[in-house]
């Protein structure tokens, strides 16, 4: 069987790789299983970012949500966590995004979240992929008194938008300075920040369904430094294209990365009694400060694979309420149940109203290596068998061997692209990029 699923949903280029056939076959199959075989008539909420092809999914996908018998509530563009508070709010059957997050906009992905708010595990999305391949029996098309309704319902921002507020505690007076991708949090994120007194600068406000993540928002993060500074602001936050993930900028216009909010904030909930287990959860990627940094504070840090699922389900098995990736995905499970970039903006404020620190001050917590990733253009063939290239298998073995004791090397595919991850920590910056070059130019062949 063929994989639809990667790290963090379908995704493809719009109208070539996920096409509106596609989209209806997802909306059909993902309706039929997340609502146990319709035996009731489920309710399915649908979000998406700003890109252009997302009308044209979602129509497709609601046509296949409906034409099973189930409705499909339209939430219009609002970030990926919002979707899956909502869901819960609105006690549905299921959430489904329509993103392809930090990706350029002719991508585009579908995403589902469970009932409770939850990303699917492999077996759902197996189950799922089945039937769309035809390897188990396509669900019954509805009776016509029974076909789906589709819903539109005026409020879910603003539901989504008193939920973060209410978790936030008053910024009267603070300048906060907010890129937004020119994505899903371009209108939410300003409505939250201001409902918590503060005065807000803005970029990336303006999309037009093609400069979604365009030299803009959290892969773009140089804009933000700079306007923090000629803005004078206390402090920056940058989010991507679905708002799921947040980086940082202090007052000086200093970076600060996932790493190190997940630190930040980790140490404060130990400082209050609240780290249960005593553990952040981070993943291979997480630079070697933050484990330092979690031994110099007495926390344990745990190491995931690549991907917030995978840190969300260790958090879960293991019962750690915070983790997530040096990107800027961070899980807070008192709050959400996935990855959530202005709710990880309101915690960081939150941590500086209560230690009266500025965020420069907070970041000293932690002293990152220099780290360098140099992405290797591939195949999909190729990415799936480049270490049965002996070529690459050696240089990976004498690079390793430079940097045992001062660094580390970790290759891996990405989950959503058609490319291999080169990256290497180490003491000196020019030594470890030039290296990460010469890996990443042997794989591509």
């Amino acid at each position: 069987m063929g994989r639809l699923f990667g790290t963090d949903g379908v995704r493809g280029v719009a109208n070539e790789e996920l096409t509106t056939d596609l989209a209806y076959k997802i909306g059909r199959a993902g309706a039929y299983v997340l609502a146990g075989e319709l035996k009731h008539k489920p309710t399915i909420i649908i979000g998406k970012d700003t890109r252009i092809s997302g009308d044209m999914l979602e129509a497709s996908l609601i046509s296949g949500i409906c034409s099973v018998g189930a409705d499909a509530i339209r939430a219009g563009v609002i970030p990926t966590p919002g979707i899956a508070y909502l869901t819960r709010l609105y006690n549905c059957d299921a959430g489904v995004v329509i993103s392809a997050s930090h990706n350029s906009f002719e991508f585009n992905g579908i995403k589902f979240f469970n009932n409770n708010g939850y990303k699917l595990p492999d077996e759902v999305e197996n189950e799922i992929e089945a039937i769309i391949f035809g390897e188990k029996e396509e669900p019954k098309a509805a009776t016509p008194e029974n076909i789906g309704h589709c819903i539109e319902k005026e409020n879910c921002l603003n539901d989504y938008a008193k939920y973060l507020i209410s978790i936030g505690t008053p910024q009267n007076g603070r300048k906060i300075a907010i890129d937004c991708a020119n994505g899903a949090s371009h209108e939410i994120a300003e409505m939250v920040f201001k409902g918590l007194g503060a005065e807000v600068l803005s970029i990336g406000t303006t999309p037009d369904g093609i400069n979604i993540n365009k030299d803009c928002g959290s892969t773009h993060i140089e804009n933000l430094k700079k306007f923090v500074k000629e803005q004078k602001a206390d402090v920056g936050f940058a989010f991507d294209g679905d708002a799921d993930r947040m980086l940082a900028v202090d007052e000086n216009g200093e970076f600060v990365d996932g790493d190190k909010v997940l630190i930040i904030c980790g140490k404060h909930l130990k400082d209050n009694g609240k780290l249960k287990n005593n553990a952040i959860v981070g993943t291979v990627m997480s630079n070697m400060g933050f484990e330092i940094a979690g031994k110099e504070n007495n926390i344990d840090i745990i190491r995931t694979k690549v991907g917030d699922r995978y840190v969300l389900e260790e958090m879960l098995k293991s019962g750690y309420v915070i983790g997530g990736e040096q990107s800027g995905h961070v899980i807070f499970l008192e709050h959400n149940t996935t990855g959530d970039g202005i709710l990880t903006a309101i915690n960081v404020l939150n941590v500086m109203n209560e230690t009266g620190k500025s965020l420069s001050t907070l970041a000293k917590v932690m002293v990152s290596y220099p780290q360098v990733t140099v992405n290797a253009k591939v195949t999909p063939k190729r990415k799936q068998n480049y270490m049965e290239d002996p070529k690459v298998k050696e240089i990976i073995e004498a690079t390793e061997k430079l940097f045992e004791g001062q660094g580390r090397v970790l290759i891996r595919p990405s989950g959503t692209e058609p490319l291999i991850r080169v990256m290497i920590e180490g003491k000196d910056q020019k030594f470890i990029e030039e290296k990460a070059t010469e890996i990443a130019k042997v794989i591509e062949g």
